[in-house]
């Protein structure tokens, strides 16, 4: 894992929420799925607990079925409003009930190999610097198909680390292509990791801004944030989470367990 230099961290209270809500289009259930002998989202919960910087994991869902599972594995969990639109405004409600957490992660309940370091990275890029109200973290893309593929959500930064775009087209956009490209170090090219740290009072307020015109064509509600004039701070991991969107991702997630 890499990271650049900051200056000494000012300590937290962080949680970690994970929202799961029941309704999946293309992986009906998605989160009740147990063919590994646990469910997916007890194996996001199991795989945020290995984070060391957080104080607790919490699970917030809009459906009963989820809280008596997540009940069953002694995991705690807590209802939001069924109307919420996003994940991010079923973490704002925790948010809400918690002002006695600084900074709160929202890791998708469909990322069941998440490592703990990258949600460490995420808490450590707030904590060393002040200026920044959010964090999220990127990997090197190094195939074509996956630069080219439109559900690989790609992002660029600067120098400082802090996020220009996050685009489901290929960016940076290379007008010159060679396959050497994808080789090359530091990489060019960087695959979004879906997982988001804010400040709690940034969080807040952010749940109350209205969706903007970028967000709403290239429906990546990150995009938002940059819209808003914010920066997003951007870390660096080596490994990229694999996210369990379709059957086909669930059967070969599967398949990994299995194997171990």
């Amino acid at each position: 894992m890499s990271q650049a230099q900051f200056v000494p961290r000012i300590r937290s209270t962080s949680l970690i929420v994970i929202p799961a809500r029941m309704a999946s289009t293309r992986l009906p259930r998605k989160m009740l799925l147990c063919e590994t002998g646990k469910s997916l989202v007890q194996h996001t919960f199991e795989a945020a607990r290995r984070a060391s910087r957080p104080v607790g994991v919490c699970i917030a869902t809009d459906h009963e079925e989820i809280v008596a599972e997540v009940r069953s594995f002694g995991g705690q969990v807590e209802m939001t409003n069924p109307a919420c639109t996003s994940g991010t405004d079923r973490v704002a409600e925790i948010a809400r009930r918690r002002p006695d957490v600084d900074i709160f992660v929202n890791v998708q309940g469909d990322e069941p190999e998440l490592s703990g370091d990258t949600v460490d990275l995420a808490i450590d890029l707030l904590e060393r610097d002040p200026r920044l109200m959010m964090s999220t973290l990127a990997t090197p893309i190094r195939r074509r198909e996956q630069l080219l593929d439109p559900a690989c959500v790609k992002v660029v930064f600067d120098a400082q680390g802090r996020a220009l775009y996050f685009s489901r087209s290929p960016i940076p956009f290379v007008r010159d292509w060679h396959d050497d490209l994808l080789l090359e170090n530091p990489p060019n090219f960087h695959q979004h990791v879906g997982l988001y740290a804010y400040r709690r009072e940034f969080l807040l307020e952010i749940a109350q801004m209205p969706p903007a015109r970028l967000e709403q064509l290239e429906k990546l509600e990150q995009l938002r944030v940059l819209n808003a004039g914010h920066a997003i701070g951007v870390g660096v991991v080596d490994e990229p989470t694999v996210g369990i969107d379709t059957p086909e991702d669930y059967a070969a997630f599967v398949r990994r367990v299995l194997a171990r």
